[in-house]
């Protein structure tokens, strides 16, 4: 990411405090941008933000995407917007899909009017791999999607076309990311709807025996943070017209089962202490909307935004074990 050029620019971060958000605000601030990060913390963390609360190119705005003045506020003067902010999960969806289209379509659509208002000159969305729903293609391409399978994945899908329907009628340039299974440093391992990563690392390093849904033999195309980063800059800096107003696939290109991760998390965390080796695995009932299988196509991220990321899921996941070790 060093030889990507992304400085002196004024750049809003909504859900800066959140896993991603915090992230992308380090990079961005390490490269010489003024940060702004929008949160209402229902997700995010303040200790994700402790690192640059004195620096004087961060500014924090408590406030919530559902409202339009807030968004407003943290759009005035800004160049580009990474749009982060969204209530994750298939589950919470399912039991609160009111919720999760008021912060995941609403939000967003307050979040276009605002961008589109300010004059921003870029808008760089977080889309999901959910949008991929029953589509049994592999690798997921762009171009090809099936029908959602939950209502967090009905959000993320109407946000592309929102942001589709703003680059036609009012010029503002969008690009959308469908992360596929983000994790890294700073991904909460606690609360009802943590993703599997860092729940199963706490389980282990706690000696609890974690609990797989299904088989463990669903696959996923894991994404270490560092990858995720890269997209985001890239998007940001494309000087490339057939790069915008688009979607990409953020992903490594690989696939690896639910009990290849459970093997490598075991290998990766007995090098700091052996008896976790022998913690039992539980399997579980399948999840209820969780698409079985998920493999991206990278080919148009790196023909388009020239992606090309660096960590697999094994190199990622023993940078994120060693995180966890140190800081659980």
């Amino acid at each position: 990411m060093e030889s990507i050029q992304l400085s002196n620019h004024k750049i809003l971060v909504t859900g800066g405090a959140g896993f991603i958000g915090s992230n992308l605000i380090e990079e961005l601030l390490k490269k010489g941008n003024k940060v702004i990060c929008l949160d209402n913390f229902a997700t995010g963390k303040r200790e994700n933000l402790n690192a640059f609360q004195n620096n004087s190119d961060f500014k924090l705005i408590e406030g919530d995407i559902r409202n339009l003045d807030d968004c407003h506020k943290g759009t005035h003067g800004v160049d580009y917007v990474l749009h982060q902010a969204a209530l994750g999960s298939v589950p919470r969806s399912i039991n609160d899909p009111i919720t999760s289209n008021d912060v995941n379509v609403s939000g967003f659509l307050n979040m276009l009017v605002a961008s589109r208002d300010a004059g921003v000159k870029r808008f760089v969305y977080a889309a999901s791999s959910s949008t991929y729903g029953d589509s049994e293609s592999m690798p997921k391409v762009e171009e090809v999607i099936g029908k959602p399978l939950s209502p967090y994945a009905v959000t993320k899908y109407v946000n592309e076309l929102y942001a589709d329907v703003f680059s036609k009628t009012y010029g503002l340039e969008t690009i959308g990311l469908r992360y596929f299974n983000v994790f890294g440093r700073k991904q909460d391992p606690n609360g009802a709807y943590a993703a599997v990563i860092p729940k199963f690392v706490s389980q282990l390093m706690n000696g609890i025996s974690p609990v797989i849904n299904g088989d463990g033999n669903f696959s996923r195309d894991f994404t270490y943070i560092d990858n995720v980063i890269q997209a985001n800059l890239l998007s940001l800096v494309s000087t490339d017209e057939n790069a915008i107003n688009t979607v990409y696939n953020v992903a490594f290109g690989d696939r690896n089962t639910l009990n290849d991760l459970m093997l490598y998390l075991k290998t990766y965390l007995s090098e700091f202490d052996s008896n976790i080796a022998d913690i039992a695995i539980i399997y579980g009932p399948n999840r209820a909307g969780d698409i079985p299988h998920s493999h991206a196509s990278i080919k148009k991220a790196k023909n388009n935004l020239k992606y090309n990321p660096q960590f697999s899921l094994q190199q990622g996941l023993k940078e994120a074990v060693q995180w966890y070790w140190e800081n659980l």
